[in-house]
């Protein structure tokens, strides 16, 4: 069968037009397939929260770190206060800081373990109280650990400077560690271990 110029005609224009059409079939396809890729390649991507929730978490951090920081600054300075008690002969002072039941190895103790209060007792009426001379001591490095919210130890180089009884000044150290139960809000020693020299310097 034979086709007229006016079929020809019309046979390529449509042929063209189905081209045409095909080609803008496989570029829409193309398109939503790019489209489709980069929405999962987005997917996989792990992104930053946005800045409000950053900044929120970012806060919550730094007020936990800066609670951390004062409980164990409270550690310190409880410490230097029953050190306080110790250099000024304080018996009182250091009862309202240790526990009853505080234990201890101390080279006093001989190697022993000591409970309560009346072995340190006769060092505060015998040696600290009499003592009219200048101490004064340096915690060296302390390292606080806090343990739940009501306990705490504390690990410390104790750097002492006395004067001895021939006017001489001296200085003395001991490793000591520290434990601390808070009890109706307030903090009690309950147990040290004290090595190299004695925590009252015999003078």
């Amino acid at each position: 069968m034979k086709h007229s110029p006016s079929n020809n005609k019309a046979w390529s224009t449509w042929t063209q037009l189905k081209i045409q059409l095909r080609g803008a079939v496989l570029e829409a396809e193309a398109g939503a397939d790019f489209s489709l890729l980069l929405q999962e390649s987005q997917s996989t991507v792990v992104h930053n929260p946005p800045d409000g929730v950053k900044g929120s978490t970012e806060s919550n951090a730094t007020n936990d770190e800066e609670e951390m920081k004062a409980r164990k600054q409270e550690i310190i300075k409880i410490t230097e206060q029953l050190i306080e008690a110790i250099n000024n002969g304080d018996f009182e002072a250091y009862t309202r800081i240790c526990d009853p039941g505080l234990t201890s190895f101390e080279p006093e103790a001989l190697g022993n373990l000591v409970e309560g209060m009346d072995f340190h007792k006769f060092y505060f009426e015998n040696l600290l109280s009499k003592n009219s001379k200048p101490v004064h001591t340096t915690l060296l490095n302390p390292h606080v650990h806090l343990i739940g919210e009501d306990a705490a130890c504390i690990a410390y180089i104790r750097l002492t400077q006395f004067v001895d009884s021939m006017g001489r000044p001296r200085s003395s150290q001991s490793e000591e560690t520290r434990v601390w139960h808070r009890r109706d809000g307030k903090w009690l020693n309950v147990h040290f271990h004290c090595s190299g020299a004695p925590a009252a310097p015999l003078q």
